[in-house]
């Protein structure tokens, strides 16, 4: 079967873990309800898709934490944003929930790449959620030999 879509890999930046990330989002939203603001699950980047239609079919934002791909969350819209400086971005609208992968390692990059269907980590089953983490170090090893 052929995939029709493609998905996005970005570096989560000052994040250290997928706890932390889950956790600066609850920060995140938590302010915005003391604002009166709903919820939001959006990452804005400077440059629009030009894979949009293909993104939209299904795509996912994977994340890379500590030089390695460890969550996703799935790709619902992409919507544009005229910055303060005036300049047009581009907001990720994403699914709220965050689904832990399988590592894969990725070297540093700025912005984000498309990332193939086929070239994307397996998502990990959900009763490994809670799974104790390994030292990052072990961690990295062992995605680089095909064991994690």
């Amino acid at each position: 079967m052929q995939n029709d879509h493609v998905n996005l890999v970005k570096l989560c930046v000052g994040i250290d873990s997928v706890e932390h990330l889950i956790d600066w989002r609850a920060r995140r939203d938590a302010r915005r309800a003391t604002d009166g603001l709903p919820p939001i699950s959006e990452h804005v980047t400077r440059m629009f898709p030009r894979r949009a239609k293909e993104i939209l079919r299904g795509g996912s934002l994977y994340w890379v934490i500590k030089g390695q791909i460890q969550a996703r969350q799935r790709i619902v819209g992409l919507e544009e944003r005229i910055g303060q400086d005036g300049i047009r971005r581009c907001a990720l609208m994403l699914d709220p929930e965050l689904i832990r992968t399988r590592l894969a390692p990725r070297r540093p990059f700025q912005g984000w790449r498309y990332l193939a269907p086929q070239d994307a980590p397996p998502d990990l089953p959900k009763t490994r959620a809670n799974d104790d983490e390994l030292p990052p170090e072990l961690s990295q090893a062992l995605a680089e030999i095909g064991l994690r």
